[in-house]
């Protein structure tokens, strides 16, 4: 039985046996990505650009916009390759590093999320407090806190996951490296390897593209399509875009 010293690679789920059905996966995924890229990057460069939107709210859209990316582009990528070029590998090193990144970037937006929900319930609720409540300050430190919990979170979860022997082979059932795949492979019979599967284990395939690419894709045109002041900003950076690309 291999054990994870000797263990350099994992291979990842296959998810077509044909070639045309590869290449039609790796367009698909290829779509998704550039959607993602495209709506996150847009709201993004409004509010870095648009002076009207330097506030909480908007600020906190900057950083969701952000960990959306990142936490897409932890899984899409290497996705996309294997299925262009017909291999299901991943490196034992870029497995663990895939595994931090994807829970580094969805713990801090969940912690995000909430952020924003706080800024919501003061806008609302106590709106005469609002600028002493959510002042420059406390929004970064806020912001910085959803980050750091997220990195800790991450680093805890990374570390004692790949601290296990490995001794069920290198072969994990999902198109990108995730906890429970890779406690499945552990031979050790901790609590913490019961715990987790017995939790997040109803992950499927379907679940996981759901989870994992859905959100960072949709939540950039749910944002500004209910949003007439983000709809505005970006309308006036596609025309100066325009503009630079005719001038």
């Amino acid at each position: 039985m291999p054990n994870s010293s000797s263990i350099s690679e994992f291979l990842l789920l296959a998810l077509a046996d044909t070639r045309q059905l590869q290449l039609l996966h790796f367009w698909l995924f290829l779509g998704i990505y550039l959607a993602a890229l495209l709506g996150n990057g847009l709201i993004s460069t409004a509010v870095a650009c648009d002076q009207c939107l330097h506030t909480p709210m908007y600020f906190f859209f900057l950083n969701l916009a952000l960990l959306d990316l990142g936490c897409i582009s932890t899984t899409l990528p290497k996705a996309m390759a294997n299925a262009l070029w017909d291999t299901r590998a991943i490196s034992y090193a870029g497995c663990a590093a895939q595994v931090f990144f994807f829970l580094f970037f969805i713990s801090a937006e969940y912690s995000l999320l909430k952020v924003m929900s706080y800024d919501r319930f003061v806008a609302i609720y106590k709106p005469l407090h609002y600028r002493t409540l959510l002042s420059s300050r406390a929004c970064v430190t806020m912001a910085a806190a959803a980050w750091g919990n997220g990195f800790f979170y991450s680093m805890l979860h990374t570390v004692n996951t790949f601290s296990l022997p490995l001794c069920h082979g290198n072969v994990v059932n999902q198109f990108f490296c995730e906890i429970p795949q890779i406690l499945k492979l552990s031979c050790s019979q901790s609590l913490l390897r019961e715990f987790w599967l017995l939790v997040v284990t109803s992950m499927d395939l379907v679940v996981a593209v759901l989870f994992s690419v859905i959100p960072p894709t949709v939540n950039p045109f749910i944002y500004s399509m209910r949003n007439q002041e983000l709809k505005d900003s970006v309308r006036k950076l596609r025309r100066i875009l325009e503009y630079k690309r005719k001038s």
